[in-house]
């Protein structure tokens, strides 16, 4: 089945009472091993004017060669994009949603220091949960949507963004950790992956306030 490509709908109806549209998108949430990361693409009235760079999708319909080069091009197409992440430490301590919800802050913070006026913004969330306005009020507040990562253009390039970077991360670990084999699994929960917890028990990078050993197999 063909999946549409996002477009800019959205940020075009909100830029009309908005000066600027942040999309942000979370990768990380489900993996066994890892940070969390959540990036964060700003969109304004220019943008909104933009051709949506070919082959932009939800980063986990992009196969995984080309997200480098997407990457690389949708940083360009943006205004300002940022990654915020939050340790597996801080997944242990406050829980996966507050933990997303540090990240999110820690990239719109991060805009902020590159020159982003956050205070005309709004900001746009994949999913159906708002996991940052508890941790910080944010410009105009903050909309869920649900798909954002497939529907809408920027945070399509938000989801790029934090899966290349974080998967680069995952990767820089593997020959700390060789033997959990995180340049292939990026840090979920492969049978590999398992098998490797059981012979050798969890890592500093791991995640051990989770079930780890009752996770599914996502890979």
């Amino acid at each position: 089945m063909t999946v549409a490509a996002p477009r800019l709908t959205v940020e075009r109806r909100l830029l009309r009472e908005h000066a600027l549209v942040i999309a942000c998108d979370e990768v990380g949430r489900g993996a066994l091993a890892g940070p969390v990361a959540v990036g964060a693409a700003v969109a304004d009235a220019a943008l909104s004017r933009r051709r949506v760079p070919d082959g932009l999708r939800d980063s986990k319909l992009i196969v995984e060669k080309n997200r480098g080069p997407m990457a690389e091009r949708v940083r360009a197409w943006v205004p300002a994009s940022a990654i915020g992440w939050a340790s597996a430490a801080e997944v242990d301590e406050v829980g996966i949603i507050r933990a997303l919800g540090l990240a999110a802050v820690r990239a719109i913070d991060e805009l902020q220091l590159q020159g982003v006026p956050i205070d005309d913004a709004i900001v746009i969330l994949d999913g159906n949960h708002d996991y940052i306005t508890p941790i910080a009020r944010i410009g105009h507040g903050v909309q869920p949507i649900i798909k954002a990562d497939r529907d809408c253009a920027s945070a399509s390039a938000a989801s790029v963004i934090a899966k290349v970077a974080r998967d680069e991360y995952m990767v820089a670990l593997h020959d700390e950790r060789p033997m959990y084999q995180w340049v292939a699994n990026k840090g979920y929960a492969s049978a590999e992956h398992r098998a490797a917890i059981t012979a050798h028990g969890l890592s500093a990078h791991h995640r051990s306030s989770w079930s780890i050993g009752a996770a599914p197999t996502l890979f």
